[in-house]
Parts: structure tokens; sequence; C-alpha cells
């Protein structure tokens, strides 16, 4: 369905080389996401090029990033991405795909089944929730793409983040007016923001990624309840 030369090309430009099964690969989650995608709403991308920009371009720039080993957590991660993504271009990350929606779970089971890709932990859970259970500060990193804006996210994120680990917020241009105000939710729930980094999509868009390490552990108080994050961000 993709074609694989052409984003094989694309990510080439930023140092990411893909490998021909890893290409196969993407090219199967693809058709997947298409084909599941006509009986549950996963995308609105759904053209060869817009998936190989927008999903897998996009994934891949996160993926590519030093700080993403070890123990990695996709909060929010609808059908998949950047997470899916990300093991399929680093085979040896322990993934746990975590999302709310039933319906989006039992897709990411059929997907990472049918890819045949092992080592993934399926989450049916909201990430205030999961942080009161067995995933408090449980991961190396967190990712969150396309979810709320950076206050709310780093409530969602960092209390299931290790101290030393990372939180990797994927972001829109409007990224470092998010961050402005982000600065008491860091402080009260042990980030601290290290810097962001710019790219541009092979469609043009513009992407940032912020960078926040975990300094100290989360007070127990945080994270509140979904309904008190949204109506009132630290």
């Amino acid at each position: 369905m993709i074609d694989k030369n052409r984003l094989a090309e694309k990510c080439f430009t930023w140092n990411i080389a893909l490998t021909g099964a890893q290409l196969d690969l993407l090219d199967r989650y693809a058709r997947l996401l298409v084909d599941y995608n006509q009986k549950v709403n996963l995308t609105a991308i759904t053209t060869p090029e817009g998936i190989e920009d927008r999903h897998f371009a996009d994934s891949l720039l996160f993926a590519a990033q030093p700080e993403v080993a070890g123990r990695l957590v996709d909060v929010g991660t609808g059908a998949g991405f950047p997470g899916v993504v990300a093991k399929i271009y680093k085979p040896e990350l322990q993934l746990t795909l975590m999302e709310p929606t039933g319906k989006r779970v039992e897709f990411l089971r059929y997907l990472c089944g049918e890819l045949g890709l092992t080592g993934v932990e399926f989450a049916k859970e909201r990430a205030e929730e999961a942080a009161r259970k067995q995933w408090r500060e449980a991961f190396d990193v967190a990712s969150a793409r396309a979810v709320a804006a950076l206050p709310v996210l780093c409530e969602y994120c960092l209390p299931l983040v290790r101290v030393g680990g990372t939180f990797l917020a994927m972001k829109g241009p409007d990224a470092d007016a998010e961050r402005a105000g982000s600065a008491n939710a860091l402080r009260r729930l042990g980030g601290e923001y290290r810097e962001t980094r710019a790219f541009t999509l092979p469609d043009g868009s513009e992407r940032r990624l912020v960078v926040c390490k975990k300094i100290s552990q989360t007070p127990t108080a945080y994270p509140r309840n979904g309904g008190k994050i949204a109506k009132k961000p630290l």
C-alpha cells in the first residue's frame, strides 16, 4: 500500500535507516489500519502518502531519539502511534500501549498479532488511573501524541515515569506557548524541562518534541482524577 522506497528515502534524510523487513511491517501496518478503519474509527488519514508522512515519519522521528529505550509507555496510543512504529524500529523496546477505548485496544491486539510483535503489553486504562496501579513510576520513557495540552499531559504521563526517566511530548508548532504554561505542572510532578527539538515532516508540517526529565518522585496527591485534570490544569 505505501511506497516503501519513498518512505525509506524520506527517512534517510534524517539518518533513519529502515531495513526491508521493517518497511514490509510498516506496509502491512498501513493495510491493516485502513482495512480495520472501515469498521472502527481509528484515523482520518487513509491515503498512502498521508500515512507515510503523518503517522509513520512522525513516529519514526520520535523512535529515533536516543531517550527512547528500555520500557516505553505510549499514553493514549489510539491506533498505535508512535508506540507500535517505535517497536518496529527498535524491537528491543518493552512496550506498553495505554488506551482507554476498548475497540482500539482490540485493534492493537489484532495488529501486533498480525505483525508478529512480541514484548507488548496492552493496558485498557486511563493514564490517571493507571498511575494508581502497578504502572506508577514503572517506565523509562512515556510518550503522548495529540492527546491534550502540555500541562495536562504532564499530569497524565510524569507519574508513570521512573526517576531518571524521560517524558517526550509530541506537539505541533504551538509547543513553545504550551511549554510556558506547563512550568508549574512540571515542578509539582517531579519533572524538569530540558529542550524542544524541531522537525519538519515531508509534507511541510511542523513538529516539536518536548523533552522533560523526571528528577524526583511524583507526590502521592497526583495524578488527580480526570475531571479535575481537565478542568483545572496545574
